[in-house]
């Protein structure tokens, strides 16, 4: 197949920063396409121009009705760096793309800042919820974060103070590589009323404010992490039940009887680009739920009110299974079990007798382990000290063959 669709990076400085190769491919193209800012950096003549829609597939069809032709889409930096040209790959294939890339803002950040771009986390929050900040707050490890506009940087700015790294270091750089770029340094608290360029990037070096606990990706956060109305998985069950599910990057959990959902935002801190659904017929609990995700970093868990096995109706089928509620009607584990895929996992807890004849059942017919967890911590007794047992749970955890 010949390549008809070309994807041009672009920098602040336009096509007097390009390559010869880009710009024969802007120049020779039949038809451009870009945003407003992006189309006004190159003369179209007489040629079609399309500019950027919402919704953005209206757009990409509008690309598709052209192909043949010689189309040039005009993108920011790097395209296949949280931008276009991923959207374009996905939708007409390697084969019809040519990709020229600039340099991305991450580069060019971490170029104005001497910082180590491999030793960066980056992530974008243009179009996505600020809060995925959070769920990357650790002392020392340096962020860069691509803005919506001029308000992600104080919104941004907020978020650190509220997670208890109001110390932070700050840079918030505005049109980079061109003759309008400026930076604005300082710390999360000073930068909070600051006021950016709506083409920014902003690089965080997070510091944690005094007697701030700094939270793990690893399972097992501290219970008091979790806001709940005593619907919760404890920590040392909890770490137990992670571990067998094992979350890996780009599946999906269902968090069924999700509680707080304690389960599926751990699941989806762990593991990169992991996603979970939270089952969940409390509404009050499900306000929970994405009150929770918010803070800890995960605002995209998926949340459907409702009781299960009807809830799971129409779902998008799971890669691991938890089953933290609801047991003893002996109604949900088969309907999991079924749209549960050859190396799935399903994990189930109990700690009253009838949800643990039921997990005996499953266990007789389905395999997998039976594992009794049972912890005790230390209380006052007297002038003392003596340990006091929590409830024993039993965990059924079983890998589909």
């Amino acid at each position: 197949m010949t390549p008809w669709l070309a994807v041009v990076g672009l920098g602040e400085d336009g096509p007097d920063g390009l390559a010869e190769a880009a710009r024969a491919l802007i120049d020779g193209a039949e038809v451009l396409v870009g945003g407003h800012r992006h189309l006004a950096m190159v003369d179209a003549g007489d040629r079609p121009a399309l500019a950027w829609e919402s919704p953005l597939s209206r757009t990409v069809e509008a690309i598709a009705a052209h192909e043949g032709r010689r189309v040039c889409v005009l993108a920011t930096g790097d395209p296949m760096h949280y931008g276009i040209g991923v959207t374009l790959a996905r939708r007409f294939g390697r084969e019809a793309l040519v990709i020229l890339p600039a340099p991305s803002a991450f580069s060019l950040a971490c170029a104005r800042l001497a910082w180590p771009l491999a030793s960066t986390v980056q992530l974008t929050v243009h179009g996505r919820p600020p809060e995925l900040v959070r769920a990357h707050l650790t002392p020392g490890q340096k962020m860069l974060v691509l803005s919506h506009d001029a308000t992600t940087p104080p919104t941004v700015c907020r978020l650190l103070c509220e997670a208890g790294y109001g110390a932070s270091e700050v840079h918030v750089l505005c049109h980079m590589g061109g003759s309008r770029e400026r930076v604005l340094s300082g710390t999360a608290k000073t930068l909070v009323d600051c006021r950016a360029d709506d083409l920014n990037t902003v690089a965080i070096d997070p510091k944690a404010d005094a007697g701030v606990l700094p939270l793990p990706r690893t399972p097992g956060l501290p219970d008091s992490a979790f806001r709940n109305d005593g619907q919760l998985t404890r920590r040392e069950v909890r770490a137990s039940t992670l571990a067998a599910l094992m979350p890996l990057g780009g599946q999906r959990l269902w968090d069924v009887g999700a509680g707080c959902g304690s389960i599926a935002i751990e699941w989806m801190r762990a593991a990169g680009q992991a996603t979970a659904i939270a089952i969940e017929r409390d509404p009050a609990r499900s306000a929970i739920i994405a009150e929770n995700a918010a803070a800890l970093g995960v605002p995209g868990i998926g949340i459907v009110t409702g009781t299960a096995p009807e809830a799971l109706e129409n779902l998008e089928a799971p890669d691991a299974v938890f089953i933290g509620g609801g047991l003893a009607a002996g109604t949900i584990a088969g309907p999991c079990w079924d749209v549960l895929p050859r190396g799935g996992r399903m994990v189930a807890n109990a700690v009253t007798v009838e949800s643990e004849q039921v997990l005996a059942t499953l266990h007789r017919d389905l395999g997998g382990e039976l594992v009794r967890i049972a912890v005790s911590h230390v209380r006052p007794v007297g002038g003392f000290s003596g340990w006091k047992p929590s409830m024993p749970v039993t965990q059924w955890r079983v890998i589909k063959p």
